[in-house]
């Protein structure tokens, strides 16, 4: 035993989870965990950014990007506020993001005394936005408490998770012993009736579609390997791009996919919520049988299948290659159909101008491990079936939050996990001014993120709405903004201008080898950018 502060426990025990980095701002509820923290500079990387929600976002691209847990610690009330942006995009798209964060006066707690940064129930406020949030009242709770965390972050469905301590606990003093990680739980194992009845299903299908998400990420191999197997190719709206590469035949995009589904007859979802059938497609074949196989047992109630199989995707896609492996025939290969339907979705896509032009172009430059960073944008909705991905975690999305503004700052997490890969963000003007302030941390820390700002002076998409569908009445949508390449060497970045896909090539070239924060500002005449929306929406096929 030895005597720590809660600061100090906590601090301890994320290098014993094998945290290498913390996201944040100090503040005077977190000073003592904060001095815990500049005590062990050797082993936690302190990046300090401009705004609460810049330090969630940094560490949801650190988490997303890597699987690993990404951390960040902000002041209580309104710096939880500002950052619960990031943790809903944290919670809808799947990321392992570990919130602390600090409370008033223990003794005040629940008094409505007004204290600085004070909540009617904090404590509540967390639960409702995480998998899972605990307080620390002393610290001897502090080492089992941060273990349990990191065991919810690392067992079943994966979401964020939060710790809070009073502002006089963090630095309270006691003897405690220190507490080892505690294993995650153990995923259930597959149901033998249910991958039987699974086997029974996949052997009378003729046109299997697999559908994967996020809950897929680290399953890609076995599901390549069923893919293979049982002659069916596989799509993702968002969080799955890139488990099974798009340049495998077996790798569609959702464009394809459709093409794909008029004449499907078994739907595989592994890992996934299926927006894109049930909530996107909005027309289903007939006769179609649904498997799915999800961590999440309520996910089998939220949408029932025919069989479900309430599993980890790996285990359960492995339990069903056993069981098909000893069926006699093999399907014939339908790789060349699957290719034909590719090709024609590629040219279809086309259409959508100027934005496949320019994501051709970013497609071409970017290294095949490099990582690309959508934002709710004309060019970022087009890239979800435009913008080929190659392996996991390297299409990094904001999942079903759709939230505006998270791009940039996102795109910094990921390229301090991993800065020898190169990282580009596409964003509109509207969403990267949210967090236009971080380009003063990503200078500050050499961050070399290359963003691409597509400038319509507008919020696109509702200016376009607004147009089609409400008789041109416009409200707030017209957008005033600076010299975006003035801005960005005003912090100290390298600011480029790009007229048409030509010149971003030439530009991001350029980018990608100097060594230094970019930003590449592409002007787009207001209403010039094609609706992404007819292929992210597709009406039902005639008849």
């Amino acid at each position: 035993m030895s005597s720590m502060t809660t600061g100090q426990v906590i601090a301890d025990s994320l290098i014993a989870h094998g945290v290498d980095t913390v996201f944040g701002i100090p503040g005077a509820h977190m000073y003592d965990f904060n001095d815990a923290l500049a005590q062990r500079q050797a082993q936690l990387r302190f990046i300090t950014t401009r705004h609460e929600q810049g330090a969630a976002y940094m560490a949801f691209g650190y988490a997303k990007s890597t699987g690993r847990v990404g951390v960040y610690t902000v002041v209580p009330g309104p710096g939880l506020l500002n950052s619960g942006a990031a943790l809903c995009t944290a919670y809808g798209a799947t990321a392992p993001v570990l919130c602390i964060t600090g409370n008033i006066q223990s003794y005040l707690i629940g008094r409505g005394r007004g204290q600085l940064h004070e909540l009617p129930d904090q404590l509540a406020l967390l639960r409702g936005l995480t998998k899972w949030s605990e307080r620390v009242n002393h610290p001897t709770e502090a080492g089992a408490l941060m273990a349990e965390a990191f065991r919810q972050l690392r067992s079943g469905r994966v979401r964020p998770v939060a710790i809070e301590a009073p502002w006089d606990v963090f630095g309270m003093r006691a003897e405690v012993t220190p507490v080892a990680p505690l294993a995650p739980l153990a995923p259930p194992l597959p149901d033998p009736a249910a991958i039987a009845a699974a086997a029974a299903l996949i052997g009378g299908a003729r046109r299997p579609l697999i559908m994967v998400g996020a809950g897929a990420l680290d399953a890609g191999p076995a599901v390549l390997e069923l893919a293979q197997l049982i002659q069916a190719p596989v799509t993702a709206h968002r969080s799955g791009k890139g488990i099974v590469s798009e340049d495998s035949p077996y790798g569609m995009s959702l464009v394809a996919a459709w093409d794909y589904w008029k004449n499907c007859d078994l739907l595989i979802g592994i890992g996934s919520r299926l927006e894109l059938q049930y909530l996107r497609w909005r027309w289903f074949p007939r006769p179609l049988k649904v498997i799915r196989i999800d961590i999440d047992p309520t996910e089998m109630v939220r949408l029932r299948p025919d069989v479900g199989l309430v599993t980890d995707s790996t285990l359960g896609v492995r339990a069903l290659l056993g069981a098909l492996q000893p069926q006699p025939a093999r399907r014939k290969s339908l790789e060349t159909e699957f290719l034909s339907i590719k090709a024609r979705a590629h040219s279809a896509i086309q259409s959508v101008s100027p934005q496949l032009a320019y994501l051709n172009v970013i497609r071409e430059v970017l290294p095949r491990d490099g990582f690309f960073c959508e934002e709710i944008s004309q060019v970022g909705f087009a890239a979800r079936f435009g913008f080929p991905v190659y392996g996991p975690r390297q299409y990094v999305t904001c999942g079903y939050q759709d939230n505006l503004g998270f791009g940039f700052n996102t795109a910094l997490g990921v390229k301090l996990a991993h800065p020898d890969k190169a990282v580009v963000t596409v964003s509109g003007d509207g969403g990267f001014m949210y967090g236009v302030q971080e380009l003063a941390t990503a200078v500050q820390y050499g961050i070399n993120v290359v963003s691409i700002v597509f400038n319509n002076c507008a919020y696109g998409n509702v200016w376009r709405d607004q147009q089609e569908r409400y008789e041109g009445r416009m409200l707030g949508v017209e957008l005033r903004n600076p010299d975006f390449v003035k801005l960005a060497e005003s912090f100290g970045a390298v600011g480029l201008r790009a007229e048409n896909p030509q010149q971003l090539k030439a530009a991001l070239e350029r980018a990608l080898g100097t060594g230094a924060p970019v930003l590449i500002e592409v002007p787009c005449p207001r209403g010039s950018e094609t609706s992404p929306w007819p292929f992210l929406h597709p009406p039902p096929p005639p008849g």
